[in-house]
């Protein structure tokens, strides 16, 4: 009798234990992963890095073949010079037209006194006058040729500077810092627009994602600092600090992976607690927190 009543008491005692350290939500833990993918098409000449590696912002991760846009813009290069050239034998040539303008106004002056004193025609004037009108208007049209060369010339300009711009995206820049989780692509490959090259995330710091009930969430509120616990062996917790930085703002059933079947059929909040990782928390791992008031 005596070992029974003792077998009970430590069965209570434990289970009272076990109650107490009954965690307020559950969930895993998640990180921002970014997908890095190519933004040019060709053979993938370089690829520096591996799953595992850090990297920084701004660092570069690898070189796509750029070949055929050097040979199309030392192509638009030499287009350009073309033009340039064209439009200073413009410049020339109105050059040469203003010069012969102003020989004819010279000799438009000088047949005008002659007119005066009886010494010319009015067929002579006439003539002059014509061959002034038809010089001033090759003079326009020679201009309106230099706007025409002018427009082409930033026609080439712009397509120099899309090509500058696809040559860019041909480098595999790292936009964040942070952790290559996956590689899909390796020297050699050939890539397309918008295929994944790696897999990228911050580890520095991981969320937990949880789920809380309707009566526990007045508790809950964005900023508050709360007890994160993590498995530490079969029995024992590691305690760290995070802080609530989300909460939704609609209810949904809890996911099938929490807990009992009766639990799974309940509405409840997701929440997201940020937690400093020192190396320990991992993609995935369960993790538990503490934020209820000591008597709920």
């Amino acid at each position: 009798m005596k070992n029974l009543i003792l077998i009970i008491t430590i069965v209570f005692f434990t289970a009272s234990c076990s109650r107490n350290d009954i965690s307020d939500a559950y969930g895993n833990f998640e990180a921002i992963e970014v997908i890095v993918s190519s933004e040019s098409n060709g053979k993938i000449l370089k690829l520096n890095l591996e799953e595992g590696q850090e990297v920084t912002l701004g660092d570069t991760l690898g070189l796509i073949d750029t070949t055929d846009l050097s040979l199309k813009r030392e192509q638009l290069y030499a287009q350009s010079a073309v033009l340039y050239a064209k439009a200073r034998n413009i410049d020339s040539q109105v050059k040469v037209q203003e010069q012969q303008k102003q020989n004819m106004l010279v000799d438009k002056a000088r047949v005008d006194n002659l007119m005066k004193d009886g010494a010319a025609t009015q067929k002579q004037l006439d003539d002059i006058a014509g061959a002034l009108d038809l010089l001033e208007a090759q003079i326009r049209a020679t201009v309106v040729q230099k706007e025409s060369v002018i427009a082409e010339m930033g026609t080439l300009e712009v397509q120099v500077a899309q090509v500058e711009e696809t040559l860019s995206k041909c480098w595999i820049i790292s936009p964040l810092t942070g952790t290559v989780l996956v590689k899909f692509a390796e020297p050699g490959e050939i890539t397309a627009l918008g295929r994944s090259i790696c897999k990228l995330a911050n580890l520095d710091a991981l969320e937990l994602k949880v789920y809380v009930s309707g009566d526990q969430l007045p508790y809950l509120k964005i900023g508050q600092m709360v007890e994160v616990l993590i498995d530490k062996d079969k029995t024992a917790f590691t305690r760290l600090q995070g802080k609530v930085t989300w909460i939704s703002s609609k209810a949904e059933f809890t996911p099938k992976t929490i807990q009992t079947k009766k639990e799974r059929v309940n509405l409840v909040y997701a929440a997201k607690i940020t937690v400093p990782n020192d190396g320990s928390l991992k993609i995935g791992m369960p993790g538990e927190i503490n934020f209820m008031p000591a008597e709920k």
